[in-house]
């Protein structure tokens, strides 16, 4: 029965997170708001959404370490797993704003994170409040700085700007819906799980629910790759593991402080999400510039198996 809310809680995260990104996206039209910020902001915050309802309950369940570890085992699943998987499928090209604002961005965040946990091992409401603010100003950058240039943005459906309010309300109706029960479902199957496996709870988050929540990210790149277009950017990804830590960790801690309650989160888990992050900037760069090869791919998806087998053997 575990395996079945599981299952069930990840479909309906799937669901849910789309009708919600749709959803935003029809109602952001209707409100005259740009295409280019839709895509860096609603459409961001709406991919995060899973992430953030999960930790959200897990946080409001007494489980603080699914909260912390779906973020963390999200953000290196993102990196090892859809990036490692995308690159061994085709070749993706790094613009050069990947060094000049969006990976450092994404390792002071994770720093951030890093410093917030170990200074006193727990999230604060102030700390969260930080993180939410630190988000909004990088976001004001993001914008401004790309008012001045030609930005693509496919993943903003323009065909969303005719739908109707009815059909808008009724997609948020259902993804919010979705969304809520899928998360409830995961937390409550996720920590039977780890009750019957003989494992923590924070083993469980960083794998298996990290994996489920990253699924509408590898879906869409593997769907971009079979319609012909040009797979998931870095950048996207990069952008991803940001909204992780700065919004979902922001808004779940201003909600309910998230203490840390497993000691392998600040000894293990969160220096193989800096390792993951860290690791980019010299793929980018060796030996081919500005591409990620096969080779770096399967490099990244092996890293990610190496780090799954470490997780359960460690626990074993």
């Amino acid at each position: 029965m575990s395996i079945f809310y599981v299952v069930i809680g990840f479909v309906l995260l799937v669901l849910g997170g789309e009708f919600l990104v749709r959803s935003s996206i029809g109602l952001s039209f209707k409100l005259n708001i740009s295409k280019m910020v839709i895509g860096m902001t609603v459409v961001s915050f709406a991919t995060s959404a899973p992430e953030l309802l999960v930790s959200l309950q897990a946080a409001l369940d007494g489980s603080p370490a699914i909260s912390i570890n779906n973020v963390i085992g999200s953000n290196i699943a993102n990196i090892g797993l859809v990036l490692g998987l995308t690159a061994i499928i085709g070749p993706i090209a790094v613009s050069k704003d990947f060094y000049k604002l969006n990976w450092p961005v994404m390792m002071l965040f994770s720093l951030m994170l890093y410093y917030f946990l170990y200074n006193d091992t727990i999230l604060t409401q102030i700390e969260g409040g930080f993180l939410l603010v630190s988000l909004a100003v990088f976001l004001f950058f993001l914008i401004r700085k790309s008012k001045n240039e030609d930005v693509s943005l496919d993943e903003v459906d323009d065909a969303l700007a005719e739908i109707g309010y009815v059909k808008i309300f009724s997609w948020l109706l259902i993804g919010g819906v979705a969304l809520y029960f899928g998360s409830d479902l995961l937390v409550v199957g996720a920590k039977d799980i780890a009750k019957n496996m003989g494992v923590s709870e924070g083993v469980i988050s960083i794998t298996m629910i990290a994996i489920g929540t990253s699924v509408p990210e590898l879906a869409a790149s593997l769907i971009a790759i079979m319609k012909g277009e040009k797979a998931i950017s870095l950048g996207n990804l990069i952008g991803s593991n940001i909204f992780n830590i700065a919004s979902v960790l922001g808004l779940t801690s201003l909600i309910k402080e998230i203490p840390v309650t497993e000691a392998q989160i600040l000894s293990r888990d969160i220096f193989w999400m800096l390792g993951f992050a860290g690791i980019l900037l010299p793929l980018v760069f060796i030996p081919k510039k500005f591409i990620l090869s096969r080779f770096k791919g399967v490099f990244l998806f092996l890293s990610y198996g190496l780090f799954i087998y470490l997780v359960f053997k460690t626990t074993a």
